[in-house]
């Protein structure tokens, strides 16, 4: 079965990589510039066509939220009209599309998880974007998955993790907001359980299709995300600092978040036999990696 990943660099995309290098059983090819541009939708249909994949997988997006909003242009063009063009592409050659999405499509007022049959109400740019991605997905290929991620962070790219760990080194007191909470989720986790979900899709049933809820198992705010990660840094000696809660009024930012956003990933397990680690454990895997890199080994 070949898988035909959109995007080299990107936090998922990254880790589907390095995955890709311990999995026999798959072929997996991955689209980047300059042979597909998500800007110019003629490039994704001959790539697509190019590798000629039984699954197309599209974790790319513009994930910018806060410039977002004055970047509207560019985020709808990334996140709803190349998302589209991905899964219209994989539709004509008879690929079924696994697209990732978010948690932001919702407006937090839930007092609970979000199942994947709540409705959404985007506050912001991104989250909009998002949303119109999805319904453009589903429009153009009646074979599609559509897995809502949540806080991803991972050794390497732009996360909260790394930045606190940054933070950290520099500061002995940090100020982290805790009235917004989430599902924080590994990267290597999304991309483990997007091979496992593959597999199964050899054999296709419509009971596949739709939107399905990828999150870490734990919720928690910002304020507590922070803290699991700089105990466990701590324990390997790395960056730590003491961690002062605040409130969203206390951090403005151009786009509004969620305060809730966490999700239920029910469907997840019963659906498709999947359930991720535990939250601290996949941090302490995250900061294992990044210490043994950071001494070389």
């Amino acid at each position: 079965m070949r898988l035909y990943v959109i995007g080299t660099k990107g936090q998922v995309s990254r880790s589907l990589r390095e995955l890709a290098a311990f999995v026999s059983d798959l072929v997996i090819g991955f689209a980047s510039r300059p042979e597909l541009d998500l800007t110019r939708p003629q490039s994704v249909a001959s790539a697509i066509a190019s590798f000629r994949p039984d699954i197309v997988i599209n974790p790319a997006a513009y994930t910018a939220v806060d410039r977002a909003e004055t970047e509207p242009e560019l985020a709808y063009a990334i996140n709803r009209d190349a998302a589209g063009e991905v899964a219209k592409a994989a539709n004509a050659i008879g690929a079924t599309i696994i697209h990732l999405s978010t948690d932001y499509v919702f407006d937090g007022k839930k007092p609970g998880p979000y199942v994947e049959t709540d409705q959404p109400n985007p506050q912001g740019v991104y989250g909009r974007s998002k949303l119109e991605g999805e319904l453009a997905v589903a429009a153009a290929n009646p074979r599609h998955v559509i897995l809502r991620t949540s806080w991803v962070y991972a050794p390497f790219g732009h996360n909260f993790l790394r930045t606190m760990l940054k933070v950290g080194a520099e500061r002995e007191r940090v100020r982290v907001v805790d009235d917004q909470r989430g599902c924080p989720t590994y990267a290597p986790d999304i991309a483990a359980s997007i091979v496992s979900i593959a597999r199964r899709l050899r054999h296709w049933q419509q009971r596949y299709s739709g939107t399905t809820h990828l999150a870490g198992l734990e919720a928690m705010t910002w304020h507590q995300f922070a803290g699991v990660i700089f105990s466990e840094s701590a324990k390997r000696a790395g960056p730590s600092a003491e961690v002062e809660p605040i409130s969203s009024a206390e951090y403005p930012t151009a786009a509004v978040r969620p305060a809730n956003s966490q999700l239920s990933t029910e469907r997840l397990r019963s659906l498709f036999e999947i359930s991720l680690p535990s939250t601290p454990s996949s941090i302490s895997a995250c900061l294992d990696r990044i210490s043994h890199e950071e001494k070389g080994l």
